[in-house]
């Protein structure tokens, strides 16, 4: 009977040990819990999404506002069950000042008018500018860029001159807007681009 030589023997048990190693590594069974990133490929109505590589994972109830594309956190259970915990900080999170158009100016005193986006598929704005002088009715205050902009028209009350009322609205269009004048401003005199009012609005 032919002896096999001890190095076949090592060779062998290199060769098992290391399969051993790739299985215990794709399954979550033997590594455990763990997590990493993803990237979302589609939503799905059931409350879960579907990662580029497959994964079938449920988003948490704190994962609003889902779109493919998305990157995200995604953890797995020792059962093998996946969950998406949320979506990634995408930029530095700082405000971005909002383009105006000729005639309305910034106010020293308050927030300069600015944009900025939120995690839950939002964004909002901020500040107060002025002009002297009349307003139309659909006259443009901001143009907003193609982040800021929403995917239907978001729509809010504000002051548009002392005693003076009328509509801001963030349009699907990128322009921010004032009409609906109730009742109707003098045409001489300050008027006011109240952004503040749209400090929250859906971008999807």
């Amino acid at each position: 009977m032919t002896s096999v030589p001890p190095a076949a023997h090592r060779d062998l048990a290199w060769a098992v040990k290391q399969a051993a190693r790739r299985v215990g590594e794709q399954s979550p069974t033997v590594r455990g819990s763990d997590w990493r990133q993803a990237i979302v490929q589609t939503v799905n109505a059931d409350g879960t999404v579907t990662t580029v590589d497959g994964i079938v994972a449920r988003r948490m109830h704190t994962y609003l506002g889902p779109a493919a594309g998305d990157v995200i956190i995604v953890t797995v259970s020792s059962a093998g069950d996946w969950l998406a915990a949320g979506r990634l900080a995408a930029g530095d999170g700082a405000w971005k000042p909002l383009t105006l158009p000729g005639g309305w100016t910034p106010v020293a005193s308050y927030n300069t008018p600015a944009y900025r986006l939120y995690g839950d598929g939002t964004a909002g704005l901020c500040g107060l500018s002025t002009m002297s002088g009349a307003l139309t009715a659909g006259m443009t205050v901001a143009t907003l860029p193609a982040e800021a902009t929403p995917a239907r028209n978001a729509r809010v009350a504000v002051q548009v001159a002392s005693g003076y009322f009328g509509v801001m609205t963030a349009t699907s269009t990128g322009v921010v807007t004032l009409t609906d004048f109730n009742p109707a401003p003098p045409g001489t005199g300050t008027k006011f681009a109240e952004f503040d009012a749209l400090s929250k609005y859906r971008l999807v």
